[in-house]
C-alpha cells in the first residue's frame, strides 16, 4: 500500500518527494508578506515525522547553517517517514539580528501562542499549529546569547529508558543536562504533548563556530539513524558517551570592572578555584571570579565588560567528573574538517 501524502500549510508533499513551503507569518509595515521557510522531505517508505528548527532565536545563526547542511547531506536520501526542516523561525529577529522579536518579546516564552495575542503570541501559534503538531519527534537548535558562548551540549527532560534519554545519548554532545522545563519554551509545550524534544546548545550568537555546527549536523543524523530513518551504517567512529550533568550553576562577576577570564570553554574547574579576575580600568580594586563547585565550563561570557552580578561562567556539576572530562576531551579530538559533502 503506497503511504498517503503529507500535508503542511495546505500543500501535499507526495511520498519520494521534497518540497520548500514558504508558511505566510506576517506583513511588514511596508505591505511585504514574510513567510517562515520550510523544506519537507517526505520518505516513500513510513517512520516518524522528525523537525529539526533553527532560528527561534533569531541571532543564533549556527543553528541555520546546521539546517543548511543537513538538507544538502547525501544521508538523508532514501530517507524512511518525513523530516521537516525550519531553518529560521523568527524570521522577523533574523532581519534584525536579534534575539527577539519586533516587540521585544522571545518567542520561546510565547508558546502554545495564541492567534489573538501579541506579536509573539500570534507567530508561536502559527508555527505550533501548522508545524509543530504535525511531529512525532522535534531537534531545536540553538546557541548561546549574545556575547556568550556555549560547550555543545543536549538538553531535555530526561527519564529512564525514554524516547528522548535514547535520542539524547544518540545526538553525541559531550554533556547532557536533564534541564528543566521552561514555561513558553517549544520545549515545554512539545513535551508536554508527549513528543520527545532535544535542545541542542552550541557556540555564540551572530558567529558561526565550525566546532559547534559540525556536531551539530552529524548529531541529527546520529539522532536519524536511531529513529530508524537513515539506513546503512555509520561512517564515522562515534564520540565518547555523554556524561549527564546533575545540575549547573554561574559563577558571577563580584564587582563592576573588566573580566581576564582564567580557563578556557570545556575546562575542568575546581571548587574554589579562580576562573577570572575583574578588575577596574587602573587596576585598583580586583577581586577574583571563584568557581562555587567541581565542574566542567559549559559556558562563559565573551565581553571582557562585566556588571557586577553578571554570570561569567557555567559550570555543570557531574557525579563522575573525570568521565566528563574524559568526554570533552574525545569530543575535541573527534572533531575533524568536515566532508564535502556537508557544505
Amino acid at each position: 500500500m503506497a503511504r498517503a501524502p503529507f500535508e503542511l500549510a495546505g500543500v501535499k508533499v507526495m511520498p519520494g518527494h521534497r518540497i520548500q513551503i514558504d508558511v505566510p507569518v506576517a506583513r511588514l509595515y511596508t505591505h511585504a508578506p514574510l513567510h517562515i521557510p520550510v523544506e519537507v522531505v517526505h520518505g516513500r517508505q513510513p517512520g516518524p515525522i522528525l523537525l529539526v528548527c533553527g532560528g527561534i532565536h533569531g541571532d543564533e545563526i549556527n543553528s541555520v547553517e546546521i539546517v543548511r547542511r543537513l538538507l544538502r547531506s547525501k544521508q538523508i536520501q532514501g530517507l524512511r517517514g518525513t523530516l521537516v526542516a525550519v531553518p529560521i523561525v523568527n524570521v522577523f529577529g533574523f532581519m534584525q539580528h536579534t534575539r527577539y522579536l519586533p516587540d521585544r518579546r522571545d518567542l520561546n516564552r510565547c508558546f502554545p501562542g495564541s492567534e489573538s495575542g501579541s506579536l509573539g503570541g500570534r507567530v508561536a501559534a502559527l508555527f505550533r499549529e501548522q508545524i509543530v503538531d504535525h511531529a512525532t519527534h522535534i531537534i531545536d537548535l540553538h546557541t548561546g546569547a549574545i556575547h556568550r558562548t556555549n560547550l555543545p551540549q543536549i538538553r531535555a527532560q530526561l527519564s529512564p529508558g525514554s524516547e528522548t534519554e535514547r535520542m539524547a545519548n544518540a545526538f553525541g554532545a559531550p554533556v547532557i543536562l536533564n534541564a528543566e522545563l521552561r514555561e513558553g519554551s517549544l520545549r515545554h509545550y512539545a513535551q508536554n504533548r508527549g513528543i520527545p524534544v532535544l535542545t541542542y546548545e552550541a557556540g555564540e550568537a551572530l558567529r558561526f563556530d565550525e566546532w559547534a555546527i559540525t556536531p551539530g549536523v552529524r548529531g541529527v543524523l546520529r539522532v536519524m539513524r536511531r529513529l530508524g530513518m537513515l539506513t546503512g551504517e555509520h561512517r564515522r567512529r562515534l564520540p565518547p558517551a555523554a556524561e549527564l550533568a546533575n545540575g549547573s550553576s554561574w559563577a558571577r562577576a563580584p564587582i563592576d570592572g573588566i573580566l581576564r577570564p582564567k580557563v578556557r570553554l570545556g575546562a575542568r574547574v575546581a571548587k574554589g578555584e579562580v576562573l577570572g579576575k575583574v578588575a577596574d580600568p587602573f587596576g585598583n580594586a580586583e577581586e577574583a571570579v571563584i568557581s562555587m563547585a567541581d565542574g566542567i565550563v559549559i559556558g562563559m561570557s565573551r565581553l571582557p565588560l562585566a556588571n557586577e552580578g553578571e554570570a561569567l561562567f557555567h559550570i555543570a556539576r557531574f557525579d563522575e567528573i573525570e568521565e566528563a572530562e574524559n568526554a570533552v576531551e574525545g569530543f575535541h579530538s573527534s572533531l575533524e574538517p568536515p566532508p564535502d559533502s556537508l557544505f
